[in-house]
């Protein structure tokens, strides 16, 4: 039996420790305060598509149980609204789901907020911290719309659901599945989109659909709600996810609210709501972006490999 031993080589332990480096120098450099939060908090999320991992038991827990996070994202807006300024932190996140090539179920995060920065402003921060890391190279933002236009000649605002299930069906077998705009959306985004973006090196896509919003702004832009954030691609990999932060605590609330309506028609459990996070918002969150980047993945792309387990130094499989 072998599984004892780890299945990242020395190599890649040093180089993670090397990025490590390069992370809190570049921060360091930008006066931006490195924080720790919980990672076992009362609340967890309730975004349907994102399911936490619970703890129920212990003599510290209580009866409700307390949630590992999947992201340090509510405890730093609790930092923000209290004062803290710009913020960075590295944590274990975990989420409940799938483990392969490209996931595990224990991750490690680097998530960052930059007061008075929307999210175009952050993404050149972004850029220039994988830049950083990785080396100097040129990368590019598309919006939401004209990726799907470029790569798909489709246009994802005024499609209708039966015009992008019919594209989704032709490009792959998609069995029986039914689902709304959404749905079909995230099918041709992993599915068509992001093989097309393997292929353009570093690549932002931003303004997202309103209904993709989560916790980001959302504003009217050529005739459509978009939701003011950005995803990072690397190579076609899906790197980091940013945000230009709603601070209105009443539209985070009815959002949350609308997420566990969602969950119940899905079948799935409720989620309490992070009360500590709405009184925050309630309080005053700085106007500021966040973003959230997959240290794992960066890694990927630092070292060549091509599937996650090898670059953890003990995977899901060997936890």
């Amino acid at each position: 039996m072998r599984d004892w031993q780890p299945a990242a080589s020395t190599a890649l332990l040093r180089q993670r420790a090397g990025l490590l480096a390069l992370i809190r120098e570049f921060f360091a450099e930008r006066g931006v305060l490195e924080v720790e939060t919980p990672l076992l908090c009362r609340s967890g999320i309730t975004d349907p598509a994102i399911e936490p991992l619970q703890v129920c038991s212990g003599r510290s827990i209580g009866a409700d149980g307390r949630y590992l996070q999947t992201s340090p994202e509510y405890a730093m807006k609790r930092l923000l609204a209290a004062g803290s300024g710009s913020i960075y932190q590295v944590c274990k996140a975990f989420r409940d789901g799938e483990a392969g090539a490209r996931h595990n179920p224990e991750f490690t995060l680097l998530e960052w907020y930059r007061p008075g920065l929307d999210h175009h402003q952050l993404m050149v921060e972004v850029a220039d911290l994988v830049c950083h890391c990785l080396g100097p190279r040129p990368w590019q933002a598309l919006s939401y719309r004209d990726l799907f236009l470029e790569s798909l000649d489709i246009d994802p605002f005024s499609a209708s659901v039966d015009t992008l299930c019919g594209i989704a069906r032709g490009h792959f077998d998609v069995g029986n599945l039914e689902g709304d705009r959404d749905l079909w959306l995230d099918l041709l985004l992993t599915h068509a989109v992001e093989p097309w973006l393997a292929g353009r090196g570093i690549c932002f896509v931003y303004d997202y659909p309103a209904s993709q919003a989560a916790l980001a702004r959302i504003v009217e832009r050529d005739g459509y709600w978009v939701a003011e954030r950005f995803e990072l691609y690397v190579d076609g990999l899906e790197l980091a996810n940013g945000y230009h932060e709603l601070g209105d605590e009443r539209e985070q609330r009815a959002r949350f609210e609308a997420d566990n309506r969602l969950r119940r028609q899905r079948g799935l459990a409720t989620r309490p709501l992070d009360e500590q996070l709405l009184a925050a918002l309630a309080a005053g969150l700085p106007a500021c972006s966040g973003v959230a980047l997959g240290m794992d993945r960066l890694l990927l792309c630092a070292s060549g490999e091509s599937d996650i387990r090898r670059v953890l130094a003990f995977p899901w499989e060997r936890s």
